[in-house]
């Protein structure tokens, strides 16, 4: 008998034998995967270099994995609008920190937001638990500038090499196509530096009311620059300030499901129609660029919050959304971003997911949309392009600059081809001496921030978190059990403790359900099963005669 039938393995074809490790990891070439957790730095610390064979192909082809959708942020809904800058940092001008001119007093430019789902496909309800989506593109004077981030602050791993592993756990599984809390965990119990996500993912800040009443952040680390090349790092940080922070908890977020699967889209298009802008004060924190020894963590490290007490939010300016698309396609469908678009006084952090997202997030836009995915009006800069960039499917024009020689597409150039640009300052040089290496960063701390948050919710927000984790957590393998109950633990005693009884509680919930022959317990993640949906549309269903 097989016992692939009853185990879920898939079975070689290879013809592979011996003493040979069948589930050994390879890449595509058959090379043994020796360190399937970080990425070669230069130190552990970074940044990462090209060669890194392995991290290519795999992020390379995870970027391909869904046509045309995308793989994720696939669920979104969009809105143009402007930023004004207030000038000022703190007491400073912001010019103390970077030459930006987006962030020059009471310079205003023209944005494209688009708000999304994460993990779930582009026909999937609004209600679901998920991280959302906050990538705002503004059309500078010197080009576009993408601001790539999530709701919350923070996420699950902090080296890109895990990337798509994270989501091919939260993604359904590969044979049933139902997402599954076991294999969720399965990979969150082997990640212990996700524990902190876990905690907002599964307290009511997981699920967002709407669109319009959620923070946004940047995540990630980097760096502003000013004219004089010097840096310092930076995290950005969006608050409605008008419009306030609402969220749901599960019960209250299934019930909306039942009325209105596109509720935050709706909800979005409706308040600018009616002239009820949403609006967002973007806030820095701004920290010196270097390894701040003095903290219980690495800066670098994107599963941590920069304490406010030691490094203050401040107002840098306002976005304002008051045009809704015209077409939903061609605005925010095929609206691209990317973490490495940049413009001068704006630059990169060593942080490890930072740089492992700027290849990917380009790279999946060339292939869902195509090389040209810039000369999109969504897409293209307000301002002229000039390149020596040509063909390539859907080129519809030519970047091609006034007085320029159109036989010439290369430079140099002394028969009046494109000429490089004057430098608005001096380069930005960090200096490094380290060995390149395969490590992760010194100060993991992977618990002490995620107890901090534990502690810090309120009441209602810690009832709710240990509800959804329980009945998660009750489908689980108890190995998974009993590691994601270590994590809790290291984290906060008490957290630890009420998560293992909310474990017990849904347990015996689903053996009862088992006892009265509602069997399956996969559902969206925070409920206990999903089977009650099944059953009731065959208990409740009305029979009808054929026509």
């Amino acid at each position: 008998m097989n016992e692939n039938k009853n185990n879920g393995s898939a079975t070689s074809g290879n013809g592979q034998n011996g003493s040979e490790n069948k589930r050994m990891l390879t890449t595509r070439q058959g090379h043994p995967v020796t360190d399937n957790q970080n990425i070669r730095t230069v130190g552990n610390r970074g940044p990462a270099t090209m060669e890194n064979y392995h991290f290519l192909e795999k992020m390379s082809h995870f970027d391909r994995e869904r046509v045309p959708e995308r793989v994720v942020h696939a669920r979104g809904a969009g809105a143009h609008g402007v930023f004004q800058a207030y000038g000022t940092v703190g007491d400073d001008p912001v010019e103390k920190y970077t030459r930006a001119k987006v962030f020059k007093k009471g310079k205003e430019t023209p944005v494209f937001v688009r708000f999304s789902t994460v993990g779930h496909p582009s026909g999937s309800p609004e209600t679901l638990r998920d991280p959302r989506g906050f990538a705002v593109k503004f059309y500078t004077e010197d080009g576009n500038w993408d601001l790539v981030g999530n709701n919350l602050k923070i996420f699950f791993i902090r080296d890109a090499m895990k990337f798509p592993d994270l989501i091919h756990s939260q993604k359904p599984d590969p044979v049933t196509n139902i997402q599954s809390a076991e294999r969720i965990f399965d990979f969150f119990s082997g990640t212990p530096e996700a524990t902190h996500m876990v905690t907002f993912l599964y307290s009511p800040w997981g699920i967002p009311a709407n669109y319009r009443q959620m923070q946004g952040s940047g995540v990630n680390t980097y760096k502003w620059v000013n004219a004089d090349g010097e840096a310092v790092l930076v995290k950005y940080h969006w608050e409605p300030v008008k419009q306030g922070i609402r969220n749901l908890t599960q019960k209250e977020a299934q019930a909306i499901q039942a009325k209105n699967f596109n509720h935050a889209t709706q909800d979005l298009y409706e308040a600018i129609e009616r002239g009820d802008f949403p609006e967002w004060e973007l806030n820095v924190q701004i920290m010196s660029d270097d390894e701040h020894p003095e903290l219980d963590f690495d800066p670098l490290d994107d599963t941590k919050l920069w304490p406010r007490e030691q490094f203050p939010w401040h107002p840098v300016g306002k976005m304002t959304l008051n045009r809704n698309p015209v077409d939903y396609f061609n605005e925010v469908e095929l609206s691209a971003f990317g973490t490495g678009v940049l413009v001068d006084g704006l630059d990169f952090s060593d942080d490890k997911m930072l740089q492992g997202r700027t290849f990917s997030y380009s790279d999946t836009q060339r292939y869902r949309v195509g090389a040209n995915y810039l000369q999109l009006p969504i897409n293209a800069p307000k301002k002229q392009v000039a390149t020596n960039q040509r063909g390539g499917r859907m080129a519809f024009k030519t970047d091609f600059a006034e007085g320029q020689n159109i036989h010439v597409n290369y430079e140099p150039s002394i028969l009046g081809g494109l000429e490089e640009a004057p430098k608005a300052g001096k380069d930005h040089t960090p200096r490094y001496e380290a060995n390149l290496v395969r490590q992760h960063i010194d100060r993991t701390n992977h618990f002490g921030q995620a107890g901090e948050t534990y502690r810090n919710f309120e009441d209602w927000e810690r009832d709710e978190l240990i509800m959804n984790l329980g009945n998660d957590l009750a489908k689980c393998d108890k190995r998974i059990q009993d590691k994601m109950l270590e994590y809790f633990t290291q984290a906060d005693e008490d957290y630890g403790r009420r998560v293992r009884e909310s474990i017990d509680r849904a347990t015996q919930e689903l053996m009862k359900m088992k006892h009265d022959k509602i069997a399956g317990t996969d559902g969206p993640e925070g409920n206990i099963t999903g089977e009650e949906g099944v059953q009731e549309a065959q208990e409740k269903s009305h029979p009808s005669k054929p026509y």
